[in-house]
């Protein structure tokens, strides 16, 4: 299959059912035109289905457990701190890297998971891990020196040019609508302009603002959401849909681009769907069943640095938050751990949980390998059978009905280098109706559940936001090889899909398989490239920095 040009447009959060909704509405042309003449279906994500595994299983074609991506941070080894990760974290090449060292001309443009920026024959742009906390330098752009000509042209590049931990503030969500339009639009434009400078063989943008506008205006989107506020705006009903057609307008405008003989791929790394107005506590469970121990009483110093990081993540202005996450240096990975596992006695833990809504999970204090781990690993087995077997009868307390939809071993899920890093049960929770519970950080003991108060049903990043994630994304492949046919996927099919359209035949180890279908007969080249060894972590201040960014994105 000769070489032809691959146009891929990542939409973030893209929800499948939002998406024919609009259809139908006559909302989004250029997805329905598309959609007509396309392969395309739902799109299974990676678990937990968040931003860095998926898009890095989208841009491996292998399972977390080969590329050792789970999630934004993983443990440090040997300590209770988290570190902030990126391609520094990945162990796989990616289909930019690829293309490029197969002699093809390549551009990524702000896929996550992506700094730093790795030197290919082309233009790479990082994506918001990068360690610049609004707009882009030279640090995250190769070339360096295109950083330059992007702000004159087109002023900085902005990530979330706004803190996602002060939505209570006055007027938050009209400021955020604004902005997540005008960054919208700015990165089409960049992506537009450096479209049209040469004839690139592979092309690839992300776009962020469909999860960011999912997260914060679901319940604005959405009648019947427990979430919905008493005082609601109008003008933010349609935020989310008007963000959906710019995105549409964006798909249009790019594609055109791309010519009759060229293949474009659409993809979402997740979907989206509302949360419940009830809050989950997942360590205080484990402490009810015996599993972990509080501390009696936090001690002054805790308390102190509890209402502190609260207070300022809901007053700071971002850019100030994030000067002084970049003064925190080293202490950033860790005043995150504090902040996740908060009042946990080690010494009398057994398990323990991250406490994340994005990524539910329960790890081990293991002897031997946790600083003040309690449990032998010789009983590690038991106890993880113990305790999927408990969650498998934990009840919601107003309905009855199980709060647990499925719950994994790790070693069920992942297989590769990278399985020691997951955390050894993965959950996977039932909704509540339509609506996701939240897991928000015990902080000590107290109950099990509660419903959130008006003033919380909006949330912030940190407090449980209105919309979350959802497995199943979207994806759709246009041209030439792309009988049109609606088609389950997964995630680990879209690298070898991107490489039989640049006429490259899938890396070995991938674990998907090619949703094109080239013509017959044709010898498609073979890429050799050795699996990618883990390079140098981030240095203290990227750590921070990282951390700020993750932050203000909602994560944290």
């Amino acid at each position: 299959m000769p070489v032809q040009r691959l146009l891929v447009i990542g939409l973030d959060g893209l929800e499948p059912s939002l998406v024919q909704a609009m259809i139908d509405q006559g909302r989004l042309p250029n997805l329905a035109r598309l959609r007509e003449q396309a392969r395309w279906g739902p799109l299974r994500s990676t678990l937990p289905y968040a931003t860095f595994p998926a898009w890095t299983s989208f841009m491996t074609g292998v399972n977390p457990g080969e590329h050792g991506i789970f999630d934004f941070a993983r443990r440090v080894p040997g300590t209770y701190d988290v570190q902030f990760v990126g391609a520094h974290a990945r162990r796989r090449p990616i289909v930019p890297t690829l293309a490029s060292a197969a002699g093809l001309r390549t551009a990524c443009i702000g896929f996550p998971g992506t700094y730093p920026p790795e030197p290919i024959d082309g233009v790479m742009i990082g994506g918001f891990d990068s360690p610049v906390a609004v707009s882009a330098d030279a640090s995250f752009i190769h070339p360096p020196e295109l950083a330059d000509a992007i702000e004159r042209r087109f002023g900085p590049w902005v990530f979330a040019d706004f803190a996602e931990t002060g939505t209570a503030l006055p007027g938050w969500h009209r400021r955020a609508a604004r902005k997540l339009l005008t960054g919208l639009r700015r990165r089409r434009a960049i992506a537009a302009w450096l479209l049209d400078r040469e004839d690139w063989d592979l092309f690839m943008v992300h776009f962020g603002e469909s999860d960011t506008a999912a997260h914060h205006f679901w319940a604005f989107h959405d009648p019947r959401s427990p979430r919905r506020p008493a005082d609601l705006d109008p003008d933010l009903v349609p935020v989310l849909s008007n963000i959906y057609a710019e995105l549409d307008h964006s798909v249009g405008l790019l594609a055109e681009r791309l010519g009759p003989d060229g293949h474009l791929l659409i993809a979402s790394d997740h979907g989206f769907g509302g949360s419940s107005d009830k809050v989950f506590y997942l360590n205080r469970w484990l402490a009810q069943q015996g599993w972990l121990a509080f501390h009696p009483t936090p001690g002054a110093g805790q308390r102190a640095f509890g209402a502190a990081l609260r207070a300022g993540l809901a007053v700071v202005p971002g850019r100030l938050q994030q000067r002084l996450w970049r003064l925190a240096g080293p202490w950033a990975g860790r005043a995150e751990a504090r902040r996740r596992y908060s009042g946990i006695d080690w010494a009398r833990t057994r398990a323990y949980s991250d406490e994340l809504s994005y990524n539910p999970t329960i790890r081990l204090n293991l002897a031997g390998r946790d600083p003040l781990g309690l449990l032998p690993p010789e009983d590690a087995d038991a106890l993880c059978d113990t305790i999927a077997e408990a969650l498998t009868r934990l009840r919601d307390p107003w309905t009855d009905r199980p709060v647990l939809k499925e719950v994994w071993r790790r070693e069920a899920l992942y297989h590769g280098p990278a399985l020691a890093d997951s955390p050894e049960l993965v959950l996977d929770l039932a909704l509540d109706g339509d609506y996701a519970y939240n897991l928000l950080t015990s902080g000590g003991p107290g109950p099990l559940w509660r419903t959130l108060a008006e003033a919380e049903k909006l949330g912030a990043k940190g407090a449980g936001m209105n919309g979350t994630h959802r497995r199943d994304g979207f994806w759709l492949v246009h041209g030439p090889a792309a009988a049109p046919r609606r088609k389950r996927a997964d995630m680990v099919d879209m690298a070898p899909t991107m490489l039989a359209a640049l006429g490259m035949a899938p890396l070995d180890g991938m674990e998907g398989r090619t949703l094109l279908q080239p013509p017959g007969g044709c010898v498609v080249p073979r890429l050799h490239t050795e699996p990618l060894a883990a390079p140098a972590p981030y240095t203290a201040a990227q750590q921070a920095i990282v951390e700020d960014r993750l932050r203000r994105l909602g994560y944290l």
